[in-house]
């Protein structure tokens, strides 16, 4: 498979700069991989896929508010700062992206907050938008960080050409998040609530938690046409024992085995045993799914529809088998989905 197997067109209006207004109340399209069929339902209908004793992994990471805005010292020129994510909490040094970044050297102060209350120090380049920064701050670790919560905005991705608001900082979390360290969301599970979970969990659907990461390379488009050139960050991953009894139990009698979201897949095939259970892993991960992929752990999926020549799509051709996902593609673009983050979403069965 070549990189422009995944290129298609997508119309600017699908993009979604919204979220449905309830959760669960998002289109979901629904693709039977056996029976090569395409259905139209609602995200809560997913409840009717799923029966006592199918797991659902989910993907507790918590998106934290990585986007900064201060101002360089001197020139006072407004400067974005997008935290990535912390190198040592001790020196309260960050790996972080700045824009504009042609005007960031190894020196420079950035002041943050309308009382400059925290200072950050350029110490090092990382990449061509990549910075170093230690922060400054007359306090403990625990002011410092809500101090970084306090001035942080919801980082919400770039294609969405809109100001943040405050609904975002609720609607860009799962509602099951909790282990902070993301800076994007796992957007498959944002279509949850509580009442659905509710359900699930009633009907006897278990719930296997995993924690990934979610870094900025997620949005990185694929740029070699040889999709085994393609580097992906690493991303922190942690497996718990707990989970992999969940999972392996579900998959030993033969249940639905779901993935949701594309972080959930991929960190639970970064982890697989040599009999295809899933092994308990604490680390780093920058597995790359793209076709030809044998998947071991999970039976289905859910995800949302995504941007042309990303990495996701590429995963999702694999699990779907690329025919398949092409004309369910087709059917969602005549259809009108809407795409990416806040958009709708699809089953794999």
């Amino acid at each position: 498979m070549k990189l422009s197997h995944f290129n298609f067109d997508l119309p600017k209006e699908l993009l979604a700069e919204f979220p449905a207004e309830n959760r669960d109340e998002a289109r979901l399209m629904v693709i039977d991989r056996k029976k090569q069929t395409i259905e139209h339902k609602m995200f809560k209908d997913v409840i009717d896929y799923f029966d006592d004793g199918d797991v659902m992994i989910l993907n507790n990471t918590k998106v934290f508010p990585a986007r900064l805005y201060g101002n360089k010292e001197k020139t006072g020129a407004r400067i974005e700062v997008f935290l990535l994510r912390e190198l040592n909490a001790e020196q309260r040094l960050w790996d972080v992206l700045v824009d504009p970044a042609r005007k960031i050297r190894i020196g420079n102060k950035l002041y943050f907050g309308d009382d400059d209350s925290l200072v950050a120090e350029v110490i090092d380049n990382t990449t061509s938008r990549g910075r170093t920064l230690r922060f400054l701050y007359d306090g403990s670790y625990e002011e410092f960080r809500n101090k970084l919560t306090e001035l942080g905005e919801t980082p919400i991705p770039k294609y969405i050409n809109r100001e943040v608001t405050p609904e975002d900082a609720e609607r860009y979390q799962t509602i099951y998040a909790k282990e902070e360290g993301a800076v994007a969301a796992p957007t498959a599970g944002l279509h949850f609530s509580k009442h659905l979970l509710k359900r699930l969990e009633i009907k006897g659907v278990n719930f296997a938690e995993v924690t990934l990461h979610v870094g900025l390379g997620t949005f990185n488009p694929v740029e070699v046409e040889d999709l085994s050139k393609h580097k992906m960050d690493s991303e922190e991953l942690k497996i718990t024992q707990e989970a992999c009894d969940i999972v392996n139990e579900a998959k030993a009698k033969r249940k639905r085995v779901c993935a949701v979201g594309t972080t959930s897949m991929r960190a639970i095939e970064s982890s697989v045993s040599s009999q295809n259970t899933l092994n308990p892993y604490e680390g780093w991960t920058n597995k790359f799914i793209f076709p030809p992929h044998d998947f071991s752990v999970a039976n289905c999926m859910i995800t949302n529809f995504h941007t042309p020549k990303s990495t996701l799509l590429m995963m999702i051709s694999a699990f779907c088998g690329h025919d398949l996902m092409k004309k369910a593609y087709e059917e969602a673009i005549k259809e009108k989905y809407k795409f990416y983050s806040y958009g709708d979403a699809m089953l794999i069965l």
